[in-house]
């Protein structure tokens, strides 16, 4: 047994499409029913859970006539909004069983983006939690467009175990981990354990959802699991056939073990969440201080701008070998280019008390190791 799953005392459960759904499009309720079974067991033995579920658009398909996936944002909305409604209806249905009242939780990226709808929404989860309610989260695609979209339920799943500050986090699909390679290919073998990421860099890490009704695969997964460790929070990817097992606490599939050190809060919607509009090019020097010495951004050490942002927009900040950090600017992207390579002494002078301020300050920006330049 894991010890820190068995204690936990609220975690948040994701389930993807393809163990939901059939091949042809809609529910298939006895995977949805085994799914609730193991959730109702962990509720009833005190513990808090959050269910993140995809499925909305595949529920949808049989019932628009729809054979795949459609490739179009605006038929993709036309099935998540008839799949939604039957999707929740039969998980409300499985629970009542069980005398768990559910709560549907639609949310779009702008939700953990924007500070304000950030907290309502905290608030909102936490409330229902509170009320004995289980709230049933997913993607509100029926509104959300290519802008403005989490893109897999993995990483929405990964920000609300932060925004509630889940102690577990459980991501359930139709593979029962992470193998050190194609789990089809012979001699291949399941990774139980993870304990830090650069493990994983001769590992082939890929792969899309099974059955054409979904979008995650394994490299979705294991993102999700690198925003929930960096928040504190245990995580583990496993099969929704072993939900039962992976949600009581048993040692199966691949579990990622979270990093003493927790990144705010706050940095991690600006790495995970956020749209960059725009760059700001910066030496060698300026590189040294903001990620080695983690200082704030001063203009004197910015040789370019590109964008059209204006103050409080995310931005990255890019050195001679590329991105560096990204963080939210105080200056509008116009402001800029007047501000490039002096001291703010020198601003002072000539353009009063207020302009010496620094272009990002350090509070408001993340630093990108190797790896996440790569990865973003």
């Amino acid at each position: 047994m894991r010890s820190d799953l068995t204690q936990a005392r609220r975690i948040v459960v994701k389930v993807g499409s393809s163990s939901l759904t059939t091949r042809e499009g809609g529910i298939d309720v006895d995977r949805v029913r085994n799914l609730v079974d193991a959730i109702v067991a962990r509720k009833k033995s005190g513990t808090q859970v959050v269910l993140v579920s995809s499925g909305a658009i595949a529920a949808g398909l049989a019932p628009l006539g729809l054979k795949s996936r459609p490739a179009d944002l605006a038929t993709q909305q036309a099935a998540a909004s008839v799949g939604q409604s039957l999707l929740v209806a039969e998980y409300a249905r499985a629970f009542s069983a069980a005398h768990i009242t559910v709560g549907q939780v639609l949310l779009t990226a702008q939700d953990v983006l924007r500070r304000a709808h950030y907290r309502n929404a905290q608030r909102g989860l936490n409330r229902l939690l509170e009320l004995g309610i289980l709230p049933i989260v997913n993607e509100n695609d029926t509104v959300a467009t290519d802008e403005i979209r989490f893109g897999d339920n993995d990483r929405l799943a990964a920000l609300v175990a932060q925004v509630v500050h889940a102690d577990a986090l459980f991501l359930l699909s139709d593979v029962d981990g992470l193998y050190d390679g194609p789990p089809s290919r012979a001699g291949t073998s399941l990774i139980s354990e993870v304990h830090d990421f650069a493990e994983l860099d001769s590992i082939e890490i890929g792969g899309t959802g099974s059955a054409g009704v979904g979008l995650g695969g394994m490299a979705t997964k294991v993102d999700a699991a690198k925003i929930a460790t960096s928040a504190g929070i245990p995580t583990v990817v496993t099969s929704a056939s072993l939900a039962d097992e992976a949600i009581a606490g048993v040692e199966v599939g691949t579990y990622f073990h979270a990093t003493t050190h927790r990144t705010p809060t706050r940095l991690l919607w600006l790495a995970h969440v956020t749209t960059p509009q725009g760059v700001l090019t910066i030496d060698a020097g300026a590189v040294a201080a903001v990620v080695e010495r983690r200082l704030s951004l001063l203009p004197a050490g910015v040789t370019g701008v590109t964008g059209n942002f204006v103050a409080g927009d995310p931005v990255d900040v890019a050195g001679p070998d590329g991105i560096v950090a990204r963080g939210i600017v105080s200056f509008d992207s116009d402001e800029i280019p007047d501000l490039i390579g002096k001291k703010t002494s020198e601003i002072a002078a000539q353009r009063g008390v207020g302009f010496d301020r620094e272009l990002i300050h350090r509070d408001d920006m993340i630093i990108f190791d190797a790896k996440a330049v790569a990865h973003e």
